[in-house]
């Protein structure tokens, strides 16, 4: 039988006491991979089909950090919400939440409102990964325009293989996100890099590579009336979904092939 007797003064306030850490058991941890330190060189040079975005080609440091396994899912944006503290609880298109990728969320919704909750609920410095922090981690040691070669198709990544990139076998359209870790995971041990969903990624957007720091600081001045985003989606070309890849959104741009992936330093 159920007690329905007002609780004492000293049972209710131990009930007070006790909801933080009932609820705090109720937030994801996020399931990170640290990323050694290293040097690469970032960007496009003219054999691969360069965009100028992307170009000068140039040699950055990079030091340890960690980054997300997977992209961040409707089940940890959810529990943003269902806590009070993320305003916008996002459409699915009815393709399912949970384990899929969050979707329509923009770069101010990322930053103003989830990373300060999580990091509230968590103690930790989770955040956006700079571009170059980003492209590092999708190379994962390779050259190449993408982790596994020179060409991608559907039942490497999620993207519309009807349009592959250069002299590429044409695959499958899914149409839809997928969820997160539904293909391999490149040298790192880091999935979907490429396509599922386009990242939100710290820098402020910028035209080419001719000013970048040699190190993989994001860069925050400049035309920060646009957000950089990177490595394609489930709706784009096969050459939209290139590590170097690079393009830019209003931060409050909400699109449903649009989400995010936590980075944190590493002190």
């Amino acid at each position: 039988m159920i007690n329905t007797r007002p609780l004492s003064s000293l049972g209710l306030l131990l009930g007070l006491l006790a909801a933080p850490a009932l609820a705090e058991q109720t937030v994801p941890q996020p399931d990170m991979i640290t990323i050694p330190a290293g040097s690469f060189m970032m960007g496009c040079d003219h054999r691969h089909h360069c965009h100028s975005r992307e170009m000068p080609v140039r040699k950055v440091e990079v030091a340890a950090f960690e980054i997300g396994r997977y992209e961040v899912t409707f089940a940890e944006w959810d529990a943003c919400v269902a806590d009070g503290a993320c305003t916008h609880s996002p459409s699915d298109q009815g393709w399912g939440r949970d384990q899929r990728p969050v979707i329509s969320v923009s770069f101010d919704d990322v930053t103003n409102q989830f990373l300060p909750w999580l990091n509230q609920r968590t103690g930790s410095n989770y955040r956006l990964p700079s571009e170059a922090e980003w492209e590092y981690v999708a190379r994962a040691g390779t050259t190449t325009q993408f982790f596994n070669g020179n060409c991608l198709t559907s039942d490497q990544a999620n993207f519309d293989g009807r349009r592959p990139h250069f002299n590429c076998p044409v695959s499958d359209f899914r149409n839809q996100t997928l969820p997160v870790g539904s293909f391999d995971a490149n040298a790192f041990g880091v999935h979907d890099m490429h396509g599922n969903v386009w990242e939100w990624v710290a820098d402020c957007a910028r035209s080419d590579y001719k000013q970048a720091p040699a190190n993989a600081a994001p860069l925050l001045e400049g035309y920060c009336e646009r957000r950089m985003i990177r490595g394609g989606s489930w709706g784009l070309d096969g050459w939209a979904s290139r590590s170097t890849y690079r393009y830019s959104f209003f931060p409050r741009t909400r699109e449903n092939n649009g989400g995010f992936r936590l980075a944190r330093s590493i002190d």
